[in-house]
């Protein structure tokens, strides 16, 4: 039997009668964009990140490029962010004309060194965007504190980390502005695209609330320049029955973590910080036989995926800011020894058990 990297069908069976009834009504009010789907599935996720505000947009990608259009951040701007996460958070940087700068990583969790934030602070920094990659947040009390000090605001993309927490504070209520993803391989998935926007600031949500919508705050009157960034009824719908099974199914992910964990030799696993809520959107372990592990679970028919095999500051569209190889020496080294196995809430104990004897056969080959 294969065993797939994410069981997104599995997921859906268990669900079906609601997810169907939840499409039905949307189709039977033929009301698909924006409206009372989304904003009650604004209301719940802003009561389940513990902000104030949350406002559902069109993507995670779409997410970070309305906050950092809501903070007016543009040509001759310097962002500071993370050398290793999804090309989204970097190119939502370059989309507003800023330029990325790029700071290397902690390499126990895979977030940002905040250690390492300071020394590449500049007149022209307008804002640090801080990935809580693979489930984990990261040390937002040390970023804030940097951010403070010089007067940054602090956007959390926080796309991998729904429901993640950090001393009983959740993801996306630390920053100016927070950042979700409803891709449908995250924990909380929809049925296509999809994000949103937590905040607890009241001028920002509604900032975000406009650009989304074309700058629009009377239809067809544009005050600002802003996108068709719009959250679908749909897919709030969808999200609204999913949203009522995630901590059951986050349990489920740190149940099989600690399970891999007992089981595993010979690998490093991802390290759950104290004081952190770890949701394991990934559980990703590294190893310097990275590539030979991953040939021998495909060969056993065990899906895994490398998390990520180029770094940000290491893209070609990125050369012109003349990055060199060794510059981000932990970034770089993670990107050639990590990989992602299965972690998703379905798998087995025996599923498990035949995934670790396979990485540990193959990470001693």
């Amino acid at each position: 039997m294969n065993i797939p990297l994410l069981d997104l069908k599995g997921q859906f069976a268990s669900i079906r009668d609601e997810v169907l009834e939840a499409i039905h009504r949307v189709v039977e009010s033929q009301y698909f964009i924006l409206g009372p789907e989304v904003e009650g599935l604004e209301r719940e996720i802003a009561e389940y990140s513990n902000c104030r505000f949350a406002v559902g947009l069109s993507s995670g990608t779409d997410a970070l490029l309305a906050s950092l259009m809501a903070l007016n951040i543009g040509a001759g701007d310097e962002v500071l962010t993370t050398a290793y996460s999804f090309f989204a958070t970097a190119g939502t940087i370059s989309r507003v004309g800023a330029t990325p700068v790029f700071v290397d990583i902690d390499p126990v969790t895979f977030n940002i060194e905040p250690s390492r934030i300071e020394a590449r602070i500049s007149e022209r920094t307008r804002a640090i965007i801080p990935v809580h990659l693979f489930g984990q947040m990261a040390d937002m009390h040390a970023i804030l504190g940097i951010a403070e000090k010089y007067k940054i605001p602090v956007i959390e993309d926080a796309a991998q980390a729904i429901g993640a927490e950090l001393n009983g504070r959740r993801a996306g209520s630390m920053g100016v502005m927070g950042c979700l993803s409803f891709f449908p391989s995250k924990n909380l998935g929809g049925f296509g695209d999809g994000g949103m926007v937590t905040t607890n600031n009241e001028d920002l949500a509604g900032r975000i609330r406009q650009l989304r919508n074309h700058g629009f705050i009377e239809k067809y009157k544009a005050e600002v320049v802003g996108g068709n960034f719009r959250l679908d009824a749909i897919q709030a719908a969808v999200l609204r029955v999913k949203l009522r099974h995630l901590d059951r199914w986050t349990e489920a992910r740190q149940r099989n973590a600690a399970l891999y964990r007992q089981k595993l030799h010979h690998v490093e696993g991802p390290a759950e910080m104290q004081g952190r809520r770890h949701i394991y959107n990934q559980f990703v372990i590294r190893t310097p036989m990275r590539d030979a592990v991953y040939r021998h679970l495909k060969a056993e028919g065990i899906a895994s995926e490398v998390y990520y095999p180029v770094p940000l500051h290491l893209q070609p569209c990125y050369s012109p800011l003349n990055y060199k190889n060794g510059q981000l020496p932990e970034s770089e080294r993670a990107s050639q020894e990590s990989l992602a196995l299965p972690i998703y809430p379905e798998l087995t104990a025996e599923m498990i058990e035949r995934v670790s004897c396979a990485v540990n056969a193959a990470a001693v080959m």
